[in-house]
């Protein structure tokens, strides 16, 4: 039994769920997103909740019953109150700024990383060490900031790069002489 798929996502107020066969819309005040469920589940929508219930009890309809349930409650979070990501920037000459439609990040290379923002996603730097992603869908909030965090890991001896914040880097010791 999944203890997450058995949970209804509760549907708050100001936000309006549709469905339409395996597909479902959730609209709110930040904007719309659709999900489409795997044939293993049946969704339903019941006194303001989407209940998600397997067709079968294999093994893969339970893993896609906890899935479903998890991707549906991420849609309303995310028309209601979005997702965020943080990243920092460690090492002398490291920076980013917003020009435009692009983001300019100086991570140590010769030239600078011209990394263009996608649509539904907005990126600021109140600092230039410090990059914010917003958004509506999480799961894109999550890959863009995978992306940039990719251009130049944290490395483990003086934990220069980008990485997320909060995250732990394990440190290294040096050479010995």
């Amino acid at each position: 039994m999944s203890r997450i798929g058995k949970k209804p996502v509760v549907i708050p107020s100001g936000v309006t769920a549709k469905l339409e066969g395996q597909t479902i819309a959730v609209k709110g005040a930040k904007g719309e997103l659709k999900f489409t469920a795997p044939q293993e589940v049946a969704l339903s929508i019941d006194d303001g909740a989407v209940h998600v219930q397997p067709h079968t009890e294999d093994k893969r309809a339970r893993a896609m019953w906890g899935m479903t349930r998890a991707q549906i409650a991420n849609l309303v979070g995310g028309v209601t109150k979005g997702f965020e990501k943080k990243l920092e920037i460690n090492g002398v000459g490291y920076k980013a700024a917003v020009a435009g439609k692009n983001l300019q990040l100086s991570l140590g290379y010769s030239h600078d990383i011209v990394f263009p923002i996608p649509t539904g996603v907005t990126i600021t730097t109140p600092k230039p060490t410090e990059i914010t992603i917003a958004g509506i869908d999480k799961r894109q909030v999550g890959q863009i900031a995978a992306e940039i965090r990719a251009f130049r890991g944290p490395e483990p001896y003086k934990g220069k790069g980008v990485k997320y914040a909060g995250e732990f880097i394990f440190r290294k010791e040096g050479k010995k002489k």
